[in-house]
């Protein structure tokens, strides 16, 4: 690997390449908008952890990984960025900035951290193994599946059903009125019985079915009808059916004892870290998930495989296009991947294939001073996990553009 050290700007580095002139005005010293110089050392640790990786057979997916992580580091503002792509079983991975800022600790492929509502297409993952087995129906009240001291209502004579939970289609609203919470358990309030509560009296904001609506609530809701269908906590039907049998060790609701040194963490838009809150039971399916760049690999690269009977009918269920966006109103707050969505599938947002894009289903997250984002294109065995440890609107379009950018080039039509 060759690296290109700029006349004048002895502080910065970049990777060697076609692009040097481009690169080379990125880091001038009247930098373009949106664009800032990186300290020298945050781009030799981006070097390091992709050379101490192992030879990988795509070569190609190496380099494009790392370029693409490089130029959507520099145009986030946050202090780190991790990127991890799956490319027809081969899997690459870059890592740049810092864990928490001033702390010179580099990202690597086993930094642990908060994805948020990528949880929900966990979620949805899970979901599909009960489907599967008959355990629960797409169709099935939600009502038969909830804790005792439940009730749901129906709105204009609609019933809400485990497909307007998965879909998003539920007509609840994004959240749930909660108290108790403090700045270090700030959902501390968020509860089984705070959950009743808000499906009292009239919930819904239209008939479930008919529209669509981001919801937290309503993967709350999902995570406990599953809880219910399985016989057993949620944590233990995704640990189960999910985790364990894919080999994802790194990934959990909370920190475990041990963890701290390789914990991601987050900041608001000012630059102020953020505290590491702990994960209430009843919003594991909705965000509560930590992982690894590692483990999100194994996850993407489950979900681009084929064979085996049971998973490659959990896969065709997870990532069918189960509600089209025509004739639903309204549709709200699903249009975060960069194009409109087309479709919704179990936890997934669906991107139909246009022109010289391939289809893709990809999923945002954002909690804690954390944005993240993954994307597959399925039918091409492509696949990228991205995030960033601070929250900033820019910073977030930048990822979302260069990942999906990234797959469109490695798996054309």
């Amino acid at each position: 690997m060759t690296f290109l050290l700029l006349t004048g700007h002895s502080d910065r580095l970049v990777k060697g390449s076609g692009q040097s002139a481009l690169i080379s005005e990125m880091v001038s010293s009247k930098p373009m908008t949106a664009t800032r110089t990186i300290p020298l050392r945050l781009f030799l640790a981006a070097a390091v952890l992709t050379c101490a990786s192992p030879a990988n057979a795509d070569r190609l997916l190496d380099e494009s990984v790392e370029f693409t992580g490089t130029f959507a580091f520099v145009s986030s503002g946050a202090p780190g960025l991790v990127i991890a792509g799956v490319r027809n079983g081969e899997t690459a991975f870059a890592g740049f900035g810092e864990t928490v800022r001033g702390s010179g600790i580099e990202p690597n492929a086993d930094t642990m951290m908060r994805v948020a509502s990528i949880s929900k297409a966990f979620c949805g993952d899970a979901l599909a193994s009960l489907l599967v087995k008959g355990e629960i129906g797409l169709t099935d009240p939600v009502q038969t599946h909830l804790p005792d001291g439940f009730v749901v209502p129906e709105k204009d004579g609609r019933t809400l059903r485990i497909i307007d939970l998965a879909t998003q289609t539920s007509g609840l609203p994004r959240e749930m009125a909660q108290a108790g919470g403090t700045p270090n358990d700030p959902y501390a309030g968020h509860t089984k019985e705070a959950m009743i509560a808000a499906m009292h009296g009239e919930p819904f904001l239209f008939p479930p079915g008919t529209g669509a609506l981001y919801s937290n609530l309503g993967f709350d809701l999902l995570g406990l009808a599953i809880s219910g269908a399985a016989g057993k906590p949620y944590a233990t039907v995704l640990e189960e059916r999910v985790l364990r049998p894919r080999g994802m060790v790194d990934t959990v609701f909370n920190p475990r004892p041990g963890d701290e040194g390789r914990l991601m963490q987050g900041h608001n838009f000012d630059g102020t870290p953020l505290p590491f809150v702990p994960t209430s039971v009843t919003m594991e399916c909705a965000s509560g998930l930590y992982t690894t760049p590692n483990d999100m690999l194994k996850w993407i690269a489950w979900h681009l495989a084929q064979g085996g009977s049971e998973d490659d009918a959990r896969r065709i269920i997870d990532h069918a296009s189960l509600v089209r966006r025509d004739g639903l109103s309204p549709a709200l707050g699903l249009d975060d991947g960069g194009a409109p969505m087309d479709a919704m599938a179990l936890g997934w947002v669906v991107v139909e294939a246009d022109g010289n894009r391939p289809l893709v289903l990809h999923k945002s997250g954002g909690r804690q001073g954390m944005f993240t984002y993954v994307a597959i294109a399925p039918t091409r065995g492509v696949g990228v996990f991205a995030a960033i440890n601070q929250f900033s609107a820019g910073g977030f379009e930048a990822m979302v553009h260069a990942v999906n950018e990234l797959i469109y080039q490695l798996a054309p039509r």
